[in-house]
């Protein structure tokens, strides 16, 4: 068997990245951990791609739909974006450890230029397309949406929401739910940062220590916050929703710490295994019975402990959708066409269904029919921004990536 050099392996995690699926790596003692955190994460390397993980993500997107439509129906649909914070810190951190201990490094520039290229162009050109309209067609949705489009595009929509302690003002109507965007890409910049430091400086045994402790500070944040009034400002907040994208960190760490013949990996999955249904249910609850964003004697209790209790149940189901590839759910949500629409459409989903559904309302489709002309509109949509826009971008980086691969390998090469 011939030996991958480097830039095979980070052939293999752009395409985790940019959404191909890849087989699991057989990584061969040249580039075994060397990094002295990278030493204390044996499973760091292993596994591709999760088609259960992206078919929680078409389950996600649905919902939020849902709810942004019908939300009388599922009044507590929003919890949606809690499954996708604790996702995506569960994903991102998987790739950051499997990097530094791979290398014993984290290329800070490569990571921000990958989630650029993966979030930046669809992000901007949905911006461009809701301002374009906003000064060709005079209707209620697209009053004033250039500013939105421009708060979005810099993905600072949270921040002003936050600073809003009355109803939300008309300023980031148009484009309101990317405040969720923007409290990722504030993960993404700070974290990789935060975690290269913990892996440098500290044991790995430290680190998943350290990680723990980091999940319970913006509780403990929240409590000191917590008044009726600062409802906005902990629903919006980077720092108030930290908890639930640390989580899913932490959850990576575990798995990266434990070798495949640890008993304690094989508690983890027969508990995650068991557990997994519950979670779901208790998540399927939550959307169908407490009335997030609505005052309610619940937000005492959602808006202090209960963002850390549904990242714990998101993690739970990610967990098992990892772990248990043989279990009913992860075979339920591993069917091609969930997982195809979420590793392909789901961004896009996200990104469109807000101002689509709006301006079919704004030019008078009944409330009856909003449902299932917005939602196909809404594939449509993404479907036009995953061919025309995100594609082109990652498969030119890819045959960037390629064509710098063997100049890379011969600097690299002894003399």
């Amino acid at each position: 068997m011939s030996t991958p050099t480097r830039s095979t392996v980070d052939e293999a995690a752009e395409q985790q990245n940019a959404g191909v699926r890849a087989a699991p790596l057989l990584v061969p003692a040249s580039v075994q951990p060397r990094g002295p955190g990278g030493r204390g994460f044996p499973s760091a390397l292993g596994g591709g791609r999760v088609a259960g993980l992206d078919g929680l993500r078409t389950l996600a997107v649905v919902l939020v739909i849902v709810y942004h439509v019908e939300p009388d129906l599922v009044p507590g649909g929003s919890v949606a974006v809690d499954v996708f914070f604790t996702l995506s810190g569960f994903v991102i951190t998987r790739l950051l450890i499997a990097e530094y201990a791979r290398t014993g490094r984290i290329g800070l520039r490569s990571f921000y230029r990958r989630r650029w290229l993966r979030l930046g162009p669809a992000m901007l050109t949905m911006c461009a397309v809701t301002a374009l309209l906003s000064v060709a067609l005079p209707l209620p949705l697209f009053d004033g949406a250039w500013m939105a489009a421009g708060l979005a595009a810099v993905s600072v929509v949270n921040l002003v929401r936050a600073g809003e302690a009355g109803p939300y003002s008309d300023l980031t109507a148009p484009l309101s739910h990317t405040w969720s965007l923007g409290v990722e890409e504030q993960f993404y910049l700070a974290w990789p940062l935060l975690l290269l430091v913990l892996l440098r400086r500290a044991t790995a045994r430290t680190v998943l220590c350290g990680v723990a402790v980091l999940c319970v500070l913006p509780v403990l944040w929240r409590m000191v916050l917590w008044d009726p009034t600062a409802a906005h400002r902990i629903y919006n907040g980077p720092d108030t929703r930290a908890d639930q994208l640390l989580v899913g960190a932490l959850l990576a760490v575990v798995l990266a710490r434990l070798r495949a013949d640890d008993p304690r990996l094989a508690l983890l999955r027969r508990w995650a295994g068991r557990l997994c249904w519950p979670a779901l249910a208790l998540l399927g609850l939550i959307a169908w019975q407490i009335p997030i964003t609505e005052a309610s004697g619940w937000n005492p209790v959602w808006f202090t402990v209960g963002l850390l209790a549904a990242a714990v149940l998101s993690a739970t189901v990610v967990a098992a959708l990892d772990q248990c590839p043989q279990s009913w759910a992860s075979r339920l949500l591993s069917v091609s066409a969930l997982a195809w629409v979420g590793r392909n459409l789901s961004y896009g989903m996200y990104l469109w269904h807000y101002p689509v559904i709006r301006l079919l309302s704004d030019l008078g489709v009944d409330d009856d029919r909003l449902l299932p002309v917005g939602g196909a509109a809404t594939v449509a949509a993404a479907l036009a921004s995953y061919v025309l826009v995100e594609r082109p971008v990652l498969r030119r980086d890819r045959n960037r990536a390629r064509r710098q691969a063997p100049v890379a390998a011969v600097e690299r090469a002894p003399v």
